[in-house]
């Protein structure tokens, strides 16, 4: 399914997403999230009980201005002051104590939702890294992930505090009379709305920006990262990424800057109305006091329960809106989390053969890849057996790395099956099958990590022991090299990190291929494994190649004809169909696509 077409997330869902959100951040860090709720809870309740202890101070020096002993008068209002000092203090000591709280339950969430992400990214399929619209998904989704959830949780935990505190201004100023405590609340409405709208902008203009982000973040790549900075200074390519890059990002700084100056607008509209009832509400409290229906005492609380109320108010607006904004841009990750793998493994699933015995057949093979017209291969049939050395030839494009991707069951095929000792490969659980299959794709990886890590991640189960490695990298061609640095096999890789050395491409792809034959496993598939090694070294690799195998099943995938002639037998591949097959002197004698390649690259030779 497109990511273009998802379905979007209605206001209904709202509910669940919130309560999707508490429960991500509770199975994650429910003892701090306890603690945060407690605290910030009680600081609702703290500005009510400090306030009314003023009220009782003024009052009480209000009443004994004339009493004679001023001293007694002042011994009992210290009394009350001491008190409204230690609430107050008890209320910094709980909002230190809170923030303590929040920042231990975001770090959690950040680093357990980081691996949730992680997770995801490795469970789906394959072909969600061909399609453009999955990178903007996956994109939105690491943007938001880390500090939504745990916003979410404390927008809440912030809503029931402001709610508490709000609750009992109101109780206070409806003892005074209705009218203030509902001006209160009408003066608060147009600012929800205001902000409600802003974060509905927020979130359109975001998901309109992702593709723009994304090409801006890959001009940065471009400038600042390895693999492009020899290029980049041969074609004096520095000036062009610097220039595409900044338009993309005064574009989309121009664009956040116009929502924001419209923010601005709306929110000076909504505090205009607040100051405006503020002030007057004051006015009417100093007209009251002046006739002598209030004491200063009642002005005092009822200006300052007013102001509070307010304040109170909008914090718990803002919430409310922060709420609707967070829900919003959840539904980024959600979405991500929700995608569905295709390749999935079986509910009883058959234990994988090893070794093979009858060996491995392609049995009606078509496959078309997601969004495209013409399928990549078309009723592919080939016979391995056990012990076997295949090798594919064919032009660009061909189907060969198609075919080891649907070996790897990296994709599934649309048509016909693969079938493993007469098992279809659907029937196993696709972590063990892959696990008896090893492959040196050409574009293999190059890990930033130690000489023995990068061949002991060809298979992490066994422990790194430096003799069996050493013997991996010797079959690759490698062990020589390795001994010649510095530190051997304890060498850093790439410049990423301290101490970095950095190979050739010929070095790299001898450690690809010692990390495929440390995998140990049943079926060896090497995809232009010498495309950066010179003669001697070829030739030293399938001397190696053969005994690495061992009666275990090989395919080989090469331009080079000096490679595929080991092969027991040779198919030729053209816009994916097999068009011929037999060994190296049988093609020949036919006369056919294979004699022609073969003769076409034995002329420079000849």
């Amino acid at each position: 399914m497109s990511f273009q077409h998802l379905p979007r997330y209605r206001p209904l869902q709202i509910v669940r997403n919130l309560a999707r959100a508490l429960g991500m951040v509770w199975r994650i860090a429910a003892r701090w999230t306890m603690v945060n709720a407690a605290l910030v809870l009680l600081q609702g309740l703290l500005p009510l009980a400090a306030l009314y202890i003023v009220k009782l101070v003024v009052d009480f020096v209000t009443e004994n201005l004339a009493a004679p002993d001023k001293s007694a008068v002042f011994q009992q209002a210290l009394g009350w002051i001491a008190l409204a000092g230690a609430v107050t203090l008890f209320s910094s000591l709980a909002r230190a104590l809170s923030e303590y709280a929040a920042e231990a339950q975001s770090l959690h969430v950040t680093d357990a939702i980081a691996n949730i992400l992680h997770d995801q990214s490795i469970a789906v399929d394959l072909r969600y890294y061909e399609d453009p619209s999955y990178y903007d998904t996956l994109h939105r989704a690491q943007k938001e992930a880390p500090f939504r959830p745990t916003k979410i949780v404390n927008g809440l935990i912030q809503l029931a505090q402001n709610g508490i505190s709000l609750l009992s201004i109101l109780a206070l100023l409806i003892s005074f009379g209705g009218w203030m405590a509902a001006l209160l609340m009408l003066v608060g409405l147009p600012g929800i709305v205001l902000r409600m709208m802003h974060s509905k902008r927020l979130y359109t203009f975001d998901k309109t920006q992702t593709e723009k982000e994304r090409r801006s973040n890959f001009y940065h790549s471009v400038l600042v990262d390895v693999p492009f900075a020899k290029e980049v200074r041969l074609f004096d390519l520095g000036g062009l990424f610097k220039e595409r890059y900044r338009q993309l990002r005064t574009e989309i700084r121009e664009g956040k800057l116009a929502l924001g100056a419209r923010r601005v607008r709306s929110e000076l509209l909504a505090q205009t109305l607040v100051t405006l009832a503020l002030f007057g509400a004051l006015a009417w409290l100093a007209w009251r006091a002046l006739n002598g229906m209030l004491s200063l005492g009642d002005v005092l609380v009822y200006f300052l329960g007013f102001q509070n109320g307010l304040n109170f108010l909008q914090s718990l607006l803002k919430a409310l809106a922060g709420l609707y904004e967070d829900n919003l841009f959840l539904t980024n990750l959600y979405r991500f989390l929700d995608l569905q793998p295709a390749i999935q493994s079986p509910p009883n699933p058959l234990p994988v053969p090893a070794p093979l015995k009858s060996g491995l057949y392609f049995e009606n093979l078509t496959f078309q890849y997601p969004g495209r017209t013409q399928p990549a291969l078309q009723d592919v049939n080939i016979r391995i057996a056990p012990g076997e050395v295949i090798a594919l030839v064919g032009e660009n494009g061909s189907g060969k790395t198609t075919l080891v991707k649907l070996l790897c069951r990296l994709y599934d095929p649309t048509q016909g099956a693969i079938l493993a000792d007469g098992i279809n490969l659907r029937d196993f659980d696709p972590s063990a099958w892959r696990r008896q299959v090893g492959v040196t794709f050409q574009d293999f990886a190059r890990y930033a990590m130690t000489i023995r890590e990068n061949i002991w991640l060809g298979n992490t189960e066994t422990t790194s022991d430096l003799d069996r490695i050493s013997q991996a990298a010797e079959r690759a061609g490698a062990d020589e090299f390795i001994r010649d640095l510095p530190q051997g096999y304890e060498t850093m890789l790439g410049h990423w990190f301290f101490q970095g050395q950095e190979l050739s491409g010929g070095e790299w792809q001898k450690i690809a291929l010692a990390r495929n034959f440390w995998r140990e496993a049943n079926i060896l598939v090497l995809d232009e494994p010498t495309s950066a090694l010179d003669a001697i070294a070829e030739e030293k690799l399938f001397h190696a190649f053969r005994s690495v195998l061992a009666g275990r099943t090989g395919i080989l995938i090469s331009h080079r004809f000096s490679t595929v002639q080991m092969a027991d037998c040779i198919y030729v591949l053209d816009n994916g169909k097999v068009i011929e097959s037999g060994t190296h002197a049988e093609l020949l004698s036919k006369n056919g696509q294979y004699a022609r390649l073969y003769q076409s690259q034995a002329q420079y030779y000849q």
